[in-house]
């Protein structure tokens, strides 16, 4: 790949288009809301982890929507998704679904750098982690005994994620005793579909997390994304055995590569995070992209740079106005 293409490429940081309506700003995409129920999601190149926004990548935001079209697509036998159509690289339009108060996270590894990943907090000491008990002398990125759900609350506003217990999630009415299992099986089976495929691809699917929502039937409804490096951890499946029996970092194919370089200089939850250069950006974007061809078995699209992104997007969204 020419590193001009990451070095200095066009970079969508803000989505903000004032024709449409209902505009609300997340921190990776832009969301507007049409008047007949369904919702039009931008995906920028912003990067989020550690709660914030820490910088832009080129072209990610059509690498996440290009990936998660792939999963909703080899997944809508499993659980319905929110899709309608994809009228532009980064833009998704779908059914405006109400967002479950819980997030799905899955796991098959005991890993992880955020504050609510079970590494950080099985290091300190615990043992009793979202309900589970974890037994002593496990390491680093060891397998899990078996596949577990660590749901968390769902944070709106620009607030945290915490940890929930199932017995959490029913006593504080989240969600109901039946809603709570369904999920929890959709997920199961989301995350069993997604290792299947990624196994067949040389990658580990190491964790994911899903957010899902209800229709106005009440059905529950896949939301959001799927499987991307953004909600996702892939490690490759060839190098983690000795990687692992030696004691080191997995070879990863996610934004925790980006995530391990703010932590290995500071605490970004409490330190001021240091600015990130740009051959890390550029390396972040080459593995988006290794990502998406590994996992779907085609070549990526490259947007024509003469055009700005934004430019393409209105263009292509015209019939929304």
């Amino acid at each position: 790949m020419d590193d001009a293409l990451f070095l200095d490429p066009p970079v969508l940081e803000d989505a903000t288009i004032p024709g449409l309506p209902n505009h609300y700003r997340g921190k990776v995409r832009d969301n507007y809301d049409l008047p007949d129920g369904r919702r039009v999601i931008i995906a920028s190149d912003r990067l989020s982890a550690f709660d914030i926004a820490l910088t832009a990548i080129p072209l990610k935001g059509q690498v996440l929507t290009q990936i998660a079209r792939f999963w909703f697509d080899a997944t809508r036998d499993i659980c319905s998704n929110h899709v309608l159509e994809y009228p532009d690289p980064n833009v998704l339009v779908c059914r405006r679904l109400s967002i479950m108060p819980v997030e799905i996270v899955v796991r098959d590894y005991l890993t992880g750098t955020t504050a609510t990943s079970i590494w950080p907090m099985y290091r300190s000491g615990q043992r009793d982690i979202y309900g589970i008990h974890f037994p002593d002398g496990l390491r680093e990125n060891e397998k899990l005994p078996a596949t577990i759900i660590t749901p968390t609350t769902k944070a709106f506003e620009g607030g945290h994620d915490e940890p929930l217990t199932a017995d959490e999630i029913i006593s504080r009415e989240l969600l109901e005793p039946r809603q709570w299992e369904t999920v929890s099986r959709l997920a199961l089976a989301l995350f069993a579909r997604g290792r299947d495929i990624a196994a067949k691809h040389g990658l580990i699917l190491v964790d994911t997390k899903y957010e899902f929502g209800f229709d106005a039937d009440g059905a529950i409804v896949l939301a959001d994304e799927i499987h991307t490096p953004d909600s996702s951890r892939y490690w490759l499946a060839e190098s983690y055995p000795r990687r692992f029996e030696a004691g080191e970092a997995p070879e990863t194919l996610d934004k925790d590569f980006v995530r391990r370089w703010v932590t290995a200089r500071c605490d970004p939850y409490r330190d001021p995070i240091p600015s990130i250069p740009r051959e890390i950006i550029a390396e972040a974007a080459r593995l988006y992209i290794e990502v998406f061809e590994t996992i779907t078995g085609r070549s990526f699209d490259f947007p024509n740079p003469a055009v700005p992104v934004l430019d393409r997007i209105r263009a292509n969204l015209a019939r929304y106005f």
